[in-house]
């Protein structure tokens, strides 16, 4: 291939794509302007495509560059992936995003399972609530809540997401009992905002919970609303399963049955580009193995 196709010149014009920018990709690649110029035209005569509009002070991509850029990407990440399987570097690092909820309440306790089976793979873990861009970021993979439809990504389903009200036994003893949903509308609601409140209440026969009356409170993320539950200071939604322990330490009470969803769930997701990495092959593997629902057929965002 190499004969009848300038490889080098789609290196150069994937760096060039990357920064919008001939200098920027020749200090890159090491290359004067001049250079990345020629190859970019080598490129553009062996394709009979111009690629590149270029005008003063700036370049932008043409329809023909925006459809071979994310390809060329593509076909260079996994040329990447393969080296570095081969080269089976002892102290490579698998970076994983995830929530700080789904990172402290699953993750944590079984992450060290993974070490474990993969001895030589160092873990390193990131947790916020920020929704994060693969290609500026060191992140392998991440977990999101989502309904998976993550374009130029692959999702494999984790686990369900539901929730229902919990508070701690102290706070529900102030009101002697809990009976009925609206009793809890007697207690502080913890982000009365969240649209969950607004199901779940509607799912137990109450939607027009007069839940704006009460104080407006974001805490940002579902483990610190369950921290300030079990601390007695109001009631927040959250997803049972991940409060097991704290039920059975009586730091929490689940006052009804009713779980709902909103159509959101846990997924595993990654660029398709390195879907053949090893390390992400063994998170996977491990996820399979872990989690009765894991899907490994993948959704691919792209179609």
């Amino acid at each position: 291939m190499s004969k009848q196709f300038p490889l080098n010149a789609l290196r150069v014009f994937e760096a060039v794509a990357r920064h919008l920018s001939f200098t920027k990709a020749g200090e890159e690649l090491g290359l004067t302007q001049t250079a990345v110029s020629y190859q970019v035209k080598l490129l553009e005569d062996t394709l009979g495509e111009v690629l590149f509009l270029r005008q003063p002070r700036r370049i932008q991509l043409t329809d023909a560059g925006q459809r071979l850029a994310p390809k060329v990407s593509d076909g260079f990440d996994l040329l990447r992936a393969a080296v570095s399987e081969m080269q089976g570097s002892a102290d490579a690092t698998l970076t994983i995003h995830a929530t700080s909820t789904f990172a402290s309440h699953w993750l944590a306790r079984h992450l060290g399972i993974f070490q474990l089976d993969n001895p030589t793979l160092a873990v390193r873990l990131e947790t916020s609530q920020e929704v994060i861009d693969f290609s500026r970021t060191e992140a392998d993979l991440a977990i999101r809540v989502g309904k998976g439809d993550w374009p130029g990504l692959r999702s494999h389903f984790l686990m369900r997401n539901h929730f229902t009200p919990m508070l701690s036994p102290k706070l529900a003893a102030t009101i002697g009992t809990i009976k009925e949903p609206l009793d809890l509308l007697k207690l502080k609601i913890i982000d009365p905002s969240d649209p969950w409140w607004k199901i779940w209440f509607t799912a137990s026969g109450h939607p027009d919970a007069p839940l704006e009356y009460q104080s407006r409170s974001r805490l940002g993320a579902q483990a610190v609303e369950a921290a300030a539950a079990m601390a007695g200071h109001g009631v927040a939604i959250l997803r049972p399963e991940f409060y097991q322990d704290d039920v059975a330490m009586g730091r929490l009470v689940q006052p009804f049955s009713l779980t709902c969803e909103d159509g959101s769930h846990y997924w595993l997701v990654y660029p398709q580009s390195r879907r053949h990495t090893a390390k992400i092959r063994a998170f996977r593997d491990f996820l399979k193995k872990a989690l009765p629902d894991f899907d490994a057929n993948p959704f691919d965002g792209t179609q």
